[in-house]
């Protein structure tokens, strides 16, 4: 009788809990007597998963938290690594979170060089630093990816063998999709209007004040009634930066009151992120802001090697979607842009016709679902457990 297989799972915030879970469900479609280990938070417990240590202990973001809780990062990589290495199991599958799980592969990869490790979630060595792709090779066996350009990033800049499994989002379309009536919604004056300033403080802050006279601006020429969904641990703030806007906007908070927004809202004007392929699948036309410190600006400069810093962009190969970035970001460039997506035209036709052909370079070849395009790869993985 063969032995169960042993998947190590190793998350460091939020998403990659998210992630982890999904995968854990669709390992256990394939082979039902699979065990777990590693580092995961909520959403990864509720699949049954036991966490070495709190998921709160490394979900740390930016470089001054990070400084501040370095002892307690460099221990629990220590003892993730030491874990793994005691455990021996048959994969262990890191997810994002570099500054975490790249750390902890390194260690697991000098300590016990047979065990496969691969990447899920590929680091944007597409966008910035592109180096470390190549020096990811010594520690990873296989990217999994999530945007469908990453594995020919990876080819060119020499990094480890990288497949597209697909974004999570691709199963959630049915959410995204507008009804026959929120369609019709679309259509009706006054308008929709989505303004999505981020999720981060700072993001929120730089941006609140120009997308609320942008918004004053927009709602001179054309009729609009905006909604914005807010992250609920920055409501407080949203709802105060909101209070200084000219024209009032109704604040909602909650994935499920987001996703109904999107389906109704005729444009977006938003910051550069995640949420724009959101607003992509849903095919919302939209204008894509951003704004960083004059220090992030710099650096990125030198770091940032890429045509567009929207992700719908980048998968169509095309800049569809207007980006105002630093100093283009001004409440008259937005409004300008934005107008033309309200009122209707031809920049309004032109984004629509592009999204459309979003979820033809997102699809999976064989209809397959994202968990299990990567659970079929771990599990392959985990097959060939050497030593």
């Amino acid at each position: 009788m063969t032995r169960p297989r042993s998947v190590w799972l190793v998350a460091g915030e939020d998403s990659g809990d998210q992630l982890g879970a999904k995968l854990m469900r669709a390992l256990r479609e394939s082979a039902p007597d699979v065990t777990f280990g590693g580092v995961g938070g909520e959403s990864m417990a509720e699949a049954g998963f036991a966490s070495l240590f709190p998921l709160d202990d490394v979900a740390v973001m930016g470089y001054l938290p990070v400084l501040a809780r370095a002892r307690t990062l460099l221990r629990r990589i220590r003892e993730t690594a030491e874990a793994a290495r005691r455990a021996r199991p048959d994969v262990l599958v890191i997810i994002d979170s570099p500054g975490f799980t790249h750390a902890v592969a390194k260690r697991v990869r000098k300590a016990a060089p047979g065990i496969p490790i691969i990447d899920y979630v590929s680091p944007s060595v597409w966008a910035w630093r592109p180096w470390r792709a190549k020096g990811m090779r010594p520690f990873i066996d296989h990217v999994l990816a999530l945007l469908p350009f990453e594995p020919d990033a990876h080819r060119r800049l020499g990094g480890p063998p990288c497949t597209y499994v697909g974004h999570p989002l691709i199963e959630r379309l049915a959410e995204l999709r507008p009804s026959g009536a929120e369609t019709l919604r679309r259509e009706t004056a006054p308008y929709s209007l989505a303004i999505l300033p981020g999720s981060r403080r700072s993001e929120i802050e730089r941006l609140m004040p120009v997308f609320g006279q942008a918004l004053e601006r927009v709602s001179r020429t054309v009729p609009v009634e905006a909604v914005l969904p807010a992250v609920t641990r920055h409501r407080a703030l949203i709802e105060r930066l909101a209070a200084a806007w000219p024209v009032p906007v109704r604040i909602v908070t909650g994935e499920g009151p987001k996703y109904a927004v999107f389906r109704g809202a005729r444009a977006a004007l938003a910051a550069s992120g995640t949420v724009t392929l959101e607003l992509a699948l849903a095919g919302v036309p939209m204008v894509v802001a951003y704004k960083v410190s004059r220090a992030e600006e710099v650096i990125a400069r030198r770091l940032i090697q890429v045509p567009s810093i929207v992700l719908p962009n980048l998968i169509l190969a095309e800049n569809v979607m207007p980006e105002f970035v630093q100093a283009d970001c001004t409440p008259a460039r937005l409004a300008e842009a934005l107008a033309p997506l309200l009122a209707g035209g031809r920049a309004r036709a032109a984004q629509c016709t592009a999204l459309a052909r979003i979820d033809a370079r997102m699809r999976l070849t064989d209809g397959d679902t994202p968990s299990r395009a990567a659970a079929r790869i771990v599990l392959q993985a985990a097959g060939r457990l050497s030593g």
